[in-house]
């Protein structure tokens, strides 16, 4: 791989790192199969691309993004605690509906930032950078200050009290827990932090189209059961950086995939790679656990 093809894989690794942080919060800590990831994903870039389009800073874009991402979340709690949908129907709801939503905001299913001003040309103008370097700063940067957020989030008294949900359901009302609040609060956040992959992926690659959240949940599965292949643990801040771990090591993965003229694959055979790679993580996860391969971390 060149050199460029590496950090290439690096920047979008982290991008990607944050959806499986979101991936993280739902399906591991409150044991919620939530498939709105995938809408809430386009959602954040579709917000985002409007916004900048009409003229406002594009840190406020992203912001916005990410408060449209906590709606879908909320929406998606609505169906399954007050509506009573199963959780999984709830996801598919609210993914379908999010893809005509995104038409909606965009205009048109997708749109172009090109020559307009972005948090990539503010930091390359700002710090005198190349704007590659500027896109891997600012992807390192967002993905990490969210993990060490989150992190914080989950270690509190509160993201206890979120974890003990997901653990046992059923218990955790006798210790005064409210199930639906935490259900809300954990597909808000997860939802938040997919729509700001989203809204950052963007304006790194100046673009938003309603097709590109297509799989995100599947790259978001990847990573946490890659992370966990190499880290196993529950203590939230070795579990989230795990998964991010995990996000960069599927980029490398699939990148080393593409290029490898001995395999004569493109960039067509993607989601088949993206299926097999997963198939391959979660067997190794499960081979490294029996042969205790994995680091444990209290």
């Amino acid at each position: 791989m060149s050199l460029y093809s590496i950090l290439g894989a690096i920047q979008l690794g982290f991008v990607y790192g944050l959806v499986a942080i979101a991936v993280l919060l739902s399906f591991r800590m409150i044991n919620f199969p939530d498939l709105s990831v995938d809408g809430s994903f386009p959602l954040g870039a579709a917000v985002c691309a409007t916004m900048i389009l009409g003229g406002w800073d594009p840190w406020m874009a992203i912001f916005c993004a990410m408060l449209a991402g906590a709606g879908a979340g909320a929406i998606t709690a609505f169906l399954s605690e007050n509506v009573k949908i199963l959780d999984l129907l709830s996801g598919i709801l609210t993914m379908t509906a999010l893809y005509s939503v995104n038409i909606r905001i965009m205009g048109r299913p997708n749109q172009s930032l090109l020559g307009k001003e972005t948090i990539v040309t503010q930091a390359a103008e700002r710090f005198s950078i190349s704007p590659m370097a500027a896109k891997l700063s600012i992807a390192i940067a967002i993905c990490v200050t969210m993990a060490l957020l989150v992190g914080i989030f989950l270690a509190s008294r509160f993201g206890l009290s979120l974890r003990a949900v997901g653990t046992n359901a059923n218990v955790s009302p006798a210790y005064g827990i409210s199930k639906k609040s935490r259900i809300y609060t954990g597909l808000s956040v997860s939802n938040c932090i997919a729509a700001l992959a989203g809204a950052v992926f963007c304006q790194l690659y100046g673009f938003a189209d309603v097709s590109m959240g297509v799989g995100t949940i599947v790259i978001g599965l990847a990573a946490v059961i890659l992370g966990e292949a190499f880290v196993r643990s529950w203590a939230p801040f070795a579990a989230v950086f795990a998964c991010v771990l995990g996000a960069i090591i599927y980029r490398f993965t699939i990148s080393i995939a593409l290029e490898g003229d001995v395999f004569g694959l493109t960039t067509s055979d993607l989601n088949l790679i993206s299926s097999i790679v997963v198939t391959a993580a979660f067997l190794f996860t499960k081979y490294s656990r029996q042969k205790n391969l994995t680091v444990k971390v209290k």
